[in-house]
């Protein structure tokens, strides 16, 4: 099994939640994604940050076979990317 890094490992659980789709300045997060608010804040809704991936790391999971393309006939920088079985279970022994 390959090590990852904090990053990494987040980026595999951002995909676990849903596919990835590509965003401006070479991100990636889920398809239509919003800043969303912390409703128990105490004094104020305070915006939460969309959680999002780098090409970078993509890159790294898709190579270690975590991640795969699900449209293959499209472009690979506008593809869509999901978790694979080998990403979920890598997910459940490392938690």
């Amino acid at each position: 099994m390959t090590e990852l890094t904090p990053s990494q490992i987040a980026g595999l659980k951002l995909a676990q939640q849903g596919d990835l789709h590509p965003q401006a300045s070479k991100k990636w997060t889920h398809e239509n994604a919003t800043v969303t608010y912390a409703k128990n804040d105490r004094w104020k809704e305070r915006p939460q940050k969309i959680k999002s991936v780098t090409d970078a790391t993509l890159n790294h999971l898709e190579a270690s076979g975590l991640l795969e393309r699900r449209h293959l006939d499209e472009d690979a920088s506008k593809d869509v990317y999901g978790i694979t079985m080998a990403g979920k279970v890598w997910l459940l022994k490392h938690k």
